[in-house]
């Protein structure tokens, strides 16, 4: 073997050897860094001679991962604070309730927002709450709780839609803005054009072809065959014969459509309003919409967790929105109507099929869970947990030697 092959052999060698002392060395320091966060999770009267010891050669490591580890742990608990459900005692209530009353009463342009807690009484899950399809998911669990009985085609409005009605007719709410798709805010007699569904309504399909856009109020859920950036209900404009499509903006969707979003309207009476009362919603998705927030409007907000506009509001109401509502009508000397099926404002408005148009009804689950297409659509889009075997396999894998 000539001199330059030997040379080369050696250099290959030589390589192949740092690399080999480089993966080592990660190997150690993975394993260094494993022992040193398994000993921060332990309570320190809890941590044996030889945690100590470690503890001691390695200070600036085991020092770092326990700072992580109090930070990550402080962070847990203050989630589980958060989504912990806090009920104002009555005595507090009731004059949360008085004053919320109060400042209704002597508002100039009253509007409000709602989100999903104002329909739990209709036997409609939330998202946020204890059993809601976010916390569910996040604890791997069906979004829908099999052991309920849950069909959201039957549910009715609840006394807060109604009272919210009624408000309006009273002249002092202006406006809402819901986050609500189940419909019954229109359902309650709520006129449209003083309110902005911003994610939609299950009960409505349009063609977006026509100018302006074609309105199809169904007495059905529209969305049994839609699905995540999938929106054609199978059925055709009267008008175009285009397909029509729902209106839902699922998670990590963006609206598609002037209506029922109403979003010119929605936030040129945000701009107005010098008092707004959020009922039954986390929030967490409404404050990233600055146009809906004013820093001299007075802010209520009615819900048991913690929301993001909590420190920002008047007035924080922990207590379930009916509650709420019926103490506030009490103190303003209000009666709400009780809903009747026969006087549903769908009834009214929805187009019958044609002839040779079908829709089909909700999927039902083999626990007898009736599934409408666009609840919890869009879920699983935005939480996919990476599977851990796959995680392993990735932080395992060697470097090939050359």
């Amino acid at each position: 073997m000539d001199e330059e092959s030997k040379s080369e052999l050696s250099a290959r060698e030589k390589r192949k050897t740092e690399q080999l002392a480089a993966i080592l060395k990660r190997e150690e320091g993975s394993k260094l860094l494993r022992k040193a966060k398994k000993i921060a999770a332990k309570h320190p009267d809890k941590r044996s001679t030889k945690d100590l010891i470690f503890i001691h050669r390695n200070e600036r490591l085991f020092d770092r991962e326990e700072r992580c580890f109090r930070e990550q742990e402080a962070a847990r608990q203050r989630d589980e604070a958060r989504r912990r459900e806090t009920h104002d005692i009555d005595e507090i209530l009731d004059s949360k309730c008085q004053v919320l009353a109060e400042a209704i009463k002597t508002s100039k342009h009253f509007i409000v927002y709602t989100g999903a807690g104002i329909s739990t009484a209709a036997n409609i899950p939330d998202y946020r709450g204890p059993n809601g399809v976010w916390t569910r998911m996040e604890q791997g669990q069906p979004y829908l709780d099999p052991n309920a009985s849950f069909d959201i085609t039957t549910a009715q409005p609840t006394f807060t839609h109604m009272a919210l009605l009624k408000l309006h007719e009273k002249g002092y709410l202006k406006y809402i803005v819901s986050q609500n798709c189940d419909g019954l805010h229109v359902r309650s007699g709520f006129p449209r054009e003083d309110l902005s569904e911003i994610h939609g309504n299950m009960y409505m399909e349009i063609c977006g072809n026509c100018d302006p856009e074609a309105e199809y109020f169904r007495p059905f859920d529209v969305t049994t065959k839609t699905r995540f950036r999938r929106h054609g209900t199978g059925r055709f404009c009267h008008r175009c014969q285009h397909e029509l499509k729902d209106t839902i903006v699922l998670f990590g969707e963006k609206s598609r459509t002037e209506s029922p979003m109403n979003w010119r309207s929605g936030l040129d009476h945000a701009v107005c309003a010098d008092v707004v009362l959020s009922l039954g919603s986390s929030l967490k998705i409404l404050k990233d919409y600055p146009g809906l927030w004013r820093k001299d409007h007075d802010l209520y907000v009615v819900n048991l967790q913690w929301t993001p506009k909590d420190d920002e509001a008047r007035l924080k109401i922990n207590g379930k929105c009916d509650e709420v509502l019926r103490r506030v009508f009490a103190h303003l000397g209000l009666t709400a109507d009780v809903f009747q099926p026969t006087e549903d404002r769908l009834l009214r408005i929805c187009i019958p099929l044609r002839d040779g148009e079908t829709f089909d009804k909700p999927a039902c689950s083999p626990e007898g869970v009736i599934k409408p297409g666009w609840f919890g659509q869009g879920v699983k889009a935005l939480i996919k947990p990476r599977p851990k075997d796959s995680e392993n396999r990735k932080q395992n894998k060697k470097p090939k030697l050359e």
